[in-house]
């Protein structure tokens, strides 16, 4: 990146990377910004920026992904509106650093990649994150407020009214554990557990390489149906201030009072909360096959009732299971395409990277890419020793 940037920009005077990952989310589905539990683990795969002080008076921000440099009158970044481009990540994290009170001074930025997008993933976590550490170029900031300050760039400039899950594991990941996260707490302080995963076991992304055109806009309906629900059942019960607060049996007492695709929407997110919490349990008890059951569960609730599943997605899972060694399989990250995640005991791996990507070929016509998801530590500064 040192060469690369030097080539670019022509010089590399203090020059810093910083790196923030990726994310897969085991289980728990849609249920972030209903406040309530997920189990997320940071990957290898991450966001790279390459930062250095400009004497221009300006902001460069250059993607190699896309081969594309963007740049900006630094001075007048906190006048910017969105512009429906991948800049509105770093841009938005500018804006929010701004408000906070940290300066934003001319720099020239590189971005390197290895998150694939689209594929449910969080690239655009790993960037905000990315970002917000390349602008503040060391200087302090907690840990949480970091989080929570990415995911406000995502939903006040690039208007996605996304939970804080993907920022979060970005900011707080650990090798070789997952992160359970209680997301109302979240808002407020640390509210995490880290989850040692068994021994034996290996977790593998099939990237589907489609990603539907409605997804952006079924995303925004899943949250407004969500939030229709928690309005009728606070008639019922004043305590429910988000779905996380209903149980099974209360919100079988109001399905007369709802839709029935609200129902729907509000039933996967009460079942997910607790396939989160039997799935911590059994992955401290070692209980393989019933980790298992509990993906299989989550995505055909996903499936059948949060309805955000697609033809692709489904082939992976029902492939992945008739696949000796797999123990579950899921959809993992928005839908309507992107990823799954399959758990299958380590020594199955390449069987099934084989069979996977034969069997999707086949029918689909279309080579998938895989992913082994090895739990990554968070984000920080890279250093060369």
């Amino acid at each position: 990146m040192i060469e690369s940037f030097q080539k670019l920009f022509g010089q590399a005077r203090d020059l810093r990377v910083f790196r923030a990952p990726g994310r897969v989310n085991l289980i728990g589905e849609h249920t972030d910004y209903n406040l309530g539990f997920v189990l997320p683990m940071a990957l290898d795969l991450a966001a790279y920026i390459a930062a250095a002080p400009s004497s221009d008076d300006k902001l460069k921000i250059y993607s190699e992904d896309r081969g594309e440099m963007r740049e900006w009158n630094a001075a007048g970044l906190s006048s910017l509106h969105q512009a429906g481009h991948w800049t509105d990540y770093p841009i938005g994290v500018a804006r929010e650093l701004l408000a906070a009170g940290f300066e934003i001074p001319p720099a020239n930025l590189l971005i390197r990649s290895t998150v694939p997008e689209g594929a449910g993933l969080s690239s655009s976590a790993a960037l905000e994150v990315a970002s917000a550490l390349a602008f503040l170029r060391g200087r302090h900031i907690d840990p949480l407020e970091l989080a929570r300050l990415c995911q406000r760039a995502e939903r006040n400039f690039v208007g996605m009214p996304c939970g804080i899950m993907d920022q979060y594991v970005s900011v707080f990941g650990r090798e070789h554990s997952a992160v359970e996260i209680d997301c109302r707490r979240a808002s407020e302080s640390p509210a995490h557990r880290f989850v040692p995963l068994p021994d034996g076991v290996a977790f593998v992304a099939v990237n589907s390489m489609v990603k539907h055109a409605l997804a952006g806009s079924a995303y925004q309906e899943r949250v407004a149906e969500c939030a229709a629900a928690v309005d009728i059942l606070r008639g019922r019960w004043r305590h429910v201030e988000s779905l996380r607060d209903v149980t099974l049996e209360q919100l079988a007492q109001a399905a007369d009072l709802m839709p029935g695709r609200v129902a729907r929407r509000a039933r996967h997110v009460v079942t997910e909360n607790d396939r989160v919490h039997g799935f911590v349990e059994a992955s401290g008890r070692g209980e393989l096959e019933r980790m298992g059951v509990l993906m299989v569960e989550s995505h055909r609730s996903l499936q059948q009732d949060y309805e955000v599943s697609c033809a692709e997605l489904d082939f992976l899972v029902d492939a992945a299971l008739s696949i000796e060694g797999v123990l579950g399989s899921r959809m993992t990250g928005g839908g309507f395409g992107g990823c799954t995640v399959t758990m299958l005991r380590a020594d199955a791996a390449s069987r099934f990277r084989d069979q996977i990507a034969h069997q999707y070929e086949r029918s689909f016509g279309i080579a998938p890419k895989i992913y082994n998801c090895t739990p990554s530590a968070g984000a920080a500064e890279v250093k060369n020793f």
